[in-house]
């Protein structure tokens, strides 16, 4: 099997030698060169080809986003981000998430962490992943000026408020179950936003992603919706027209309540029980909890992603006469869980990226 290639791009010198180290230890794996800003990094994939890049978001010269923007668009590959897990870490995250970037890092203390070695096994593990990835020429998106700093990543637009309820929505007799992993964050963006006002289904998402981040994915995904989209919060009720996303760290799960005056009620339950298949939060969890307890249509959804998480909830989903749908290995970053949930003969529809919200519509009509 020929070694996997990467370039390390990092303005610590320090960073880019025990990342390098890191990666060199490992059998089948190689760093053909590292670049200390993002203008040396293109011109060293130009030259060199490298299968994939691990790129740092703070650097001088040339920013990570800048830089990410460019290789998306003059010569797609693979790219890990390295991040902090400051806040506006974690909003540059989902902006390079969002422009192409197949995954992330977190750095475990700050732009110069003497601790990377921690993060050394999913470092490894997410660039085999990325090796695997399916990268595609694209415009990006829209940045407000090149900068060598990160005072330009436009902050989340915060709307009016949370109302528990929309009125005239009705009672909760409907939910769309989503799980995703690897390239699920780009995925998301070309489906949550594009549910109608309309839809008067509750949405529960996981997406594998550590804690810290989950927030400003949904603060993200909330700015450019209809639909109010936040992360989940244990105990509060699970509501028409509202989509949750899984906190990183924790298990989605439900509960359901008889209320005589108000019906039937589902609840968030967010729990710290063991990861499954390596996962927590576990699509699996979350859909097959929902699947076991609620009582009326159910639509689940599989995006782009390494492994089988969302089968056996897609299968069980299914079983009780709930629409499945999974997203087409044309447009998955990683034809992974969709896969592994279309050999099982448990999806009814298979379709690219850009009409998964219709069909989730459609299913949802279709009852």
């Amino acid at each position: 099997m020929p070694r996997i290639k990467v370039l390390v791009v990092d303005d610590s010198a320090f960073m880019r030698k025990v990342i390098a180290d890191m990666i060199t230890a490992e059998p089948g794996m190689t760093v053909v060169d590292t670049a200390r800003n993002g203008q040396e990094a293109l011109e060293k994939i130009l030259r060199l080809k490298p299968d994939v890049v691990t790129l740092d978001i703070e650097m001088p010269v040339m920013d990570g986003l800048t830089t990410l923007d460019r290789i998306m668009r003059d010569r797609p590959v693979p790219v890990l981000m390295l991040s902090s897990l400051t806040q506006q870490g974690a909003h540059a995250t989902m902006l390079a998430l969002r422009k192409g970037a197949v995954d992330f890092i977190p750095k475990p203390s700050g732009t110069i962490s003497l601790d990377i070695h921690k993060v050394r096994k999913e470092l490894i593990d997410k660039l085999k992943v990325a090796a695997l990835a399916q990268i595609k020429p694209q415009a990006g998106v829209p940045h407000p000026r090149q900068s060598s700093g990160l005072d330009t990543i436009p902050e989340p637009v915060v709307k009016a408020g949370f109302r528990p309820r929309r009125q005239g929505a009705g009672p909760l007799d409907q939910v769309v179950l989503i799980g995703t992993s690897t390239g699920g964050p780009k995925a998301l963006y070309e489906v949550i936003p594009k549910l109608p006002a309309s839809v008067t289904a509750a949405v529960l998402v996981v997406q594998h992603m550590p804690p810290g981040f989950t927030r400003s994915l949904a603060e993200r995904l909330d700015a450019a919706s209809a639909l109010t989209v936040k992360e989940a919060v244990n105990d509060e009720e699970i509501l028409p027209g509202v989509v949750y996303i899984a906190p990183g760290d924790y298990h989605l799960k439900v509960r359901v309540t008889n209320n005589p005056a108000a019906g039937k009620q589902m609840w968030v339950r967010l729990t710290r029980e063991q990861p499954v298949g390596g996962h927590r939060p576990a699509v699996d969890v979350m859909m097959t909890s929902v699947a076991r307890q609620f009582w009326s249509h159910m639509v689940g959804v599989i995006l782009t992603g390494m492994g089988g998480d969302g089968t056996a909830g897609m299968q069980l989903i299914k079983q009780r006469q709930g629409r499945t749908i999974a997203e087409d290995a044309s447009t998955c970053v990683v034809f992974g869980m969709p896969k592994v949930a279309i050999e099982s003969g448990c999806v009814d529809r298979v379709v690219p990226i850009t009409n998964v919200a219709d069909e989730i519509v459609r299913s949802l009509q279709n009852r």
